[in-house]
């Protein structure tokens, strides 16, 4: 049997009309019954609909479609125009010509980009790579005038350089205000303004695709990534959010796309800015833990704090092993990057907060950084033959590393590296020196130097002997 399409208003008619026809067929039980279970499905159908009052539906209920009355999406006001937006916040957008080194056949380039003010008395912050070559840098602002400017800051690893205008300490310059990056939500409205291909103030505007965007350029790799037009000019310049603060700082372009640019979240240039103000350059700050974040919770991943260094800034502060760290001046942390980043973008000597879970109790600690060791001495810190208590790096004497150090296999255990103004430091050991006895026992490999330290204690004296070339001595050590 073929199917009737009919209206809804139609359809809604049909319902008295079986009723009635259920009431007149009342003689005859199957066509009464009949009747009765197709008003019922009707009624059904219409319920579900959502057909009272708020919304139509469309033949069958294939879709919904809102009555005029509707209100339509709850807190969503559509934007009609972003001109007082653009007339609040342009002033506080600069334009930055810079003169960099000559080339070869003795011409010097010249480059643009863009940036904001962000003090009245004329810091500004652009990207790092539009004045990494500059000898000369000149900054314009909204309203014409030139300043020459020097870099007070700059770092490579965030793409950010805070600059100075030498001559607008009393200019009471027009300063920005600075929003909260980790508020931001994908779909958010975002406006880009800077000076592409030269063109001064240029203004575009989009929204946010995606956070935390990570495009493989280094640890501080945290991106925010928009749709709002980002071109050569507008590197350094600010994205703004709605309300007129700067959220990000544009600093990259997606070659092979159009419509996909990138901007450093503000929030990481809030960290980085003292740093940057106070040594010129990023001095990285340092926790002296080992975390693991592989352990799914029910609200994410959570950070383990598995191994504390020894006379480390966690290690003074008292955290432990089995803690696990929730956030850092207050800000949760949801990755061991993100806690990294964190840190790493403090200043040594910085008290930062972090707030820890020990077992089902809540703890604040304040932990006063110290300065992040070279890539190499943190390696050799999480070594399995680093011997914390006495500064030392070792390692096996293998097959394979033996003959490179002109040794027998196993005839000792190599030293590799020593902490600097740690106890072995201290006592004269280098790296290449052959450990052959600790407490007058032979040892032929790390385990070894290991069992034998447990057995002396912890803090005793302890006694090497030590091979250097074609010298052995025996050396004391005090942990």
């Amino acid at each position: 049997m073929a199917r009737l399409m009919v209206s809804s208003s139609f359809s809604r008619s049909l319902i008295p009309l079986l009723v009635v026809l259920a009431t007149a067929a009342s003689a005859d039980p199957g066509v009464d019954a009949w009747l009765k279970a197709r008003a019922q499905e009707q009624s059904a159908w219409l319920s579900s609909s959502g057909e009272r009052g708020n919304a139509s539906s469309g033949p069958l209920g294939l879709w919904r479609e809102r009555a005029a009355s509707d209100p339509g999406i709850q807190n969503f006001v559509p934007p009609t125009s972003l001109a007082p937006l653009i007339r609040a916040v342009e002033a506080g957008v600069v334009n930055i010509t810079t003169v960099n080194a000559r080339d070869r056949q003795g011409v010097a380039k010249r480059s643009t980009g863009s940036g904001f003010v962000l003090t009245p008395d004329g810091l500004v912050v652009t990207n790092n790579h539009v004045v990494s070559q500059a000898e000369q840098i000149v900054v314009r602002v909204a309203d014409g005038r030139e300043f020459p400017a020097k870099v007070v800051g700059r770092d490579a690893s965030t793409d950010v350089a805070l600059l100075s205008l030498e001559t607008a300490a009393r200019e009471d310059l027009p300063a920005v205000y600075l929003g909260d990056s980790d508020k931001l939500e994908v779909g958010d409205w975002v406006v880009a303004i800077g000076n592409p291909f030269g063109l001064d103030h240029s203004v575009s505007h989009g929204m946010i695709s995606a956070k935390e965007r990570v495009l493989g350029v280094g640890v501080f790799d945290d991106f925010i990534q928009t749709d709002a037009l980002i071109n050569p000019g507008n590197s350094g310049g600010p994205l703004f959010n709605m309300r007129g603060e700067v959220v990000g700082v544009n600093t990259a372009i997606m070659s092979q796309g159009q419509g996909i640019g990138f901007a450093v979240p503000i929030n990481m240039v809030k960290d980085l800015l003292p740093n940057l103000r106070e040594n010129g350059r990023l001095e990285r700050g340092w926790l002296g833990v080992d975390i693991d974040d592989a352990r799914a919770t029910s609200d994410g991943r959570s950070l383990v704090v598995k191994a504390v260094y020894r006379r480390s800034p966690a290690a003074n502060a008292g955290i432990l092993p089995g803690d696990r760290v929730v956030a850092v001046n207050g800000r949760s942390i949801g990755s061991y990057l993100q806690l990294l980043r964190k840190v790493a973008l403090l200043a040594p000597g910085t008290e930062a907060k972090l707030t820890l879970m020990r077992g089902t109790e809540s703890k604040e600690v304040t932990v006063k950084l110290a300065a992040r060791p070279a890539p190499e001495t943190l390696q050799a810190m999480a070594s399995p033959g680093n011997m914390e208590d006495l500064g030392l790096v070792l390692r096996d004497l293998s097959p394979d590393v033996a003959p490179q150090m002109g040794y027998e296999p196993y005839v000792g255990v190599l030293v590799t590296g020593v902490v600097p103004r740690s106890p072995a430091a201290q006592a004269g050991l280098t790296p290449g020196d052959l450990l052959t006895e600790v407490n007058r026992r032979r040892v032929k490999d790390v385990a070894a130097v290991r069992a034998t330290l447990e057995k002396g204690g912890a803090g005793a004296n302890v006694l090497l002997r030590v091979q250097r070339g074609d010298i052995q001595q025996y050396v004391a050590i005090s942990p």
